[in-house]
């Protein structure tokens, strides 16, 4: 196999490993940053598998992994608003959306979608074999560049636009950046514009879920208190981003530049 594929496989059978024990964490629910380490190792995985399209698995793994980000992900946000209103002094508020945790878990743990993503990782590495004997992965590395090149360039030209989408730069950070990480022997970062990757998506992130819970707050109660200062946190949030923004899009011009 080619050093690409290998890296490849080896990548694949870690996200299994982190998967598994992810499983057996929810399922005794041992700490509270189980989902969160689930979802962030399937981010992590589909991010590998994206620049891999086309061959064989593929498409199936990736389908299994979205509809496991799509079972989790309300999840995920009742955890986090849960805590964030305890954190703000309001323990009524936020134990009910943290009510029934070990059951929650338990149930992600047993559910159809992960068993579908363990099932489908535990043979892809002889999928990748195969197709490699078939002649199907010639070049991996000259594929997997063409398509991270691609995702960076989607990236500079949103930025670029003055009436940018913060959801989209959002998604399209997490790409680049998780990519990135999939693939370090390609290179397409260092560690000043890594950074500047995981301050943005943490500022969209900081962003985002102010506008997410004030959105809520139009129609549960309990969440009233907080929206003023929600409110400030999510101008707050912006201006940060913005600055962000401006100086990421900078680094990527002089990364082009640079080349």
């Amino acid at each position: 196999m080619s050093a690409m594929l290998d890296h490849v496989v080896a990548q694949v059978l870690a996200s299994q490993v982190r998967l598994l024990a992810c499983r057996e964490r929810l399922a005794a629910d041992t700490d509270s940053e189980a989902l969160h380490d689930l979802r962030t190792s399937v981010r992590r995985l589909r991010s590998l598998l994206r620049p891999l399209r086309g061959l064989p698995g593929v498409e199936q793994l990736e389908e299994a992994a979205k509809a496991l980000g799509t079972l989790t992900t309300p999840l995920r946000d009742r955890e986090v608003l849960g805590a964030e209103l305890i954190k703000r002094g309001f323990d009524d508020a936020g134990q009910r959306r943290l009510q029934g945790r070990t059951a929650t878990f338990a149930s992600v743990a047993s559910s159809l979608q992960l068993g579908r993503v363990l099932t489908i990782i535990d043979a892809f590495p002889l999928f990748l074999r195969a197709a490699d004997r078939e002649g199907l992965v010639s070049a991996l590395g000259k594929r997997v560049d063409k398509r991270l090149v691609k995702q960076w360039r989607k990236l500079n030209q949103a930025l670029q636009d003055p009436a940018h989408d913060r959801h989209r730069l959002r998604l399209l950070i997490k790409r680049v950046r998780y990519g990135d990480e999939a693939f370090p022997q390609l290179d397409h970062a260092g560690k000043p514009l890594r950074r500047l990757l995981k301050k943005a998506q943490g500022d969209l992130g900081d962003w985002h879920d102010r506008l997410q819970w004030l959105l809520q707050a139009q129609t549960h109660t309990d969440l009233a208190p907080c929206k003023i200062d929600w409110e400030q946190e999510l101008h707050e949030a912006e201006r940060k981003s913005d600055v962000t923004l401006e100086a990421l899009q900078a680094a990527l011009a002089q990364r082009k530049h640079g080349k």
